[in-house]
């Protein structure tokens, strides 16, 4: 990538993260330092500690700031909506220079800590239950392991046996949904294939309820899930909606973009969406 940097005469600062609790403090260098362009290279969860920091500076940043991703880590989800890989950094390259640049939306999710009202910000989704567990799981078996492609097996272990259900209390728009669910998933964009018609310019989110299965129907839900039709799988109860709230997640996990909240009882959840406010440099595919 800094090669072709360099071929292309692009002027630049390269930053490494040592861990991936460096990501806020390198972005926030940046943001103080007033760069007009920031290029994240990372995963979802990287890109949603630039996200949550850039939300934080966005009023102090010059009029023509945009940020640009390369996809490079185990969920890729924000570059895939684009039609982007990690093998594509030319692509992305190129079209940050010729900079064709459009406003975004962005998940809102208001949420308790210990009685503080905390914020915080995701481009992709929200997930409650089983979602936010594997993400749990992929994380701790990354830090311990230290391979992307290794971590992934007790996730997909998980995946398996995993069918707990909890008893969840949703508020989506003005339509109550109680009941026990395995799964919530709250979408800005496709949300890793559980809200799959969910786009990031329309100020709405999509939301995918799901009930748990038989363990012989997992299969069935996997298969639909790779081939974007999840939606059609019998155990989803899907809905669209301005904003949401969680008012009881018993004890499920809740995680934003590949982030797990710390705290266990964060509810209420209040989530919506600030529309086209985050200005983003579309990758420019090649015919």
């Amino acid at each position: 990538m800094r090669k072709y940097l360099d071929q292309k005469g692009v002027q630049y600062d390269f930053v490494q993260s040592e861990s991936m609790n460096s990501v806020p403090r390198l972005v926030t260098m940046l943001c103080e330092n007033e760069y007009h362009t920031i290029v994240i290279v990372g995963g979802d969860g990287a890109l949603n500690d630039a996200v949550n920091v850039i939300m934080k500076y966005r009023r102090n940043l010059p009029d023509d700031f945009a940020f640009a991703v390369i996809p490079n880590g185990i969920g890729n989800d924000f570059g895939r909506f684009w039609g982007i890989t990690v093998d594509d950094y030319r692509t992305v390259i190129d079209s940050i220079i010729l900079r064709r640049v459009r406003k975004i939306d962005v998940g809102r999710c208001e949420y308790n800590d210990n009685g503080t009202v905390k914020v915080c910000y995701f481009l992709n989704c929200i997930n409650i239950g089983l979602g936010a567990r594997l993400v749990k799981t992929t994380n701790d078996a990354l830090s311990i392991i230290g391979s992307r492609r290794l971590s992934l097996i007790p996730v997909l272990i998980s995946k398996i046996f995993q069918r707990k259900q909890f008893c969840l209390s949703l508020h989506i728009d003005t339509e109550l949904v109680e009941g026990k669910y395995m799964s919530v998933c709250i979408g800005n964009c496709h949300g890793y294939g559980q809200t799959p018609n969910a786009v990031p310019y329309n100020g709405m989110l999509d939301v995918s309820v799901i009930s748990r299965p038989e363990w012989w129907q997992l299969f069935e839900g996997f298969w639909l899930l790779g081939k974007g039709r999840f939606l059609n799988y019998k155990n989803v109860h899907p809905f669209r909606a301005l904003q949401m709230s969680v008012t009881d997640v018993s004890k499920a996990y809740v995680s934003l973009d590949g982030r797990v909240l710390l705290t266990r009882h964060p509810e209420p959840l209040h989530i919506s969406v600030e529309e086209e406010t985050l200005p983003f440099i579309i990758p420019i595919i090649p015919e």
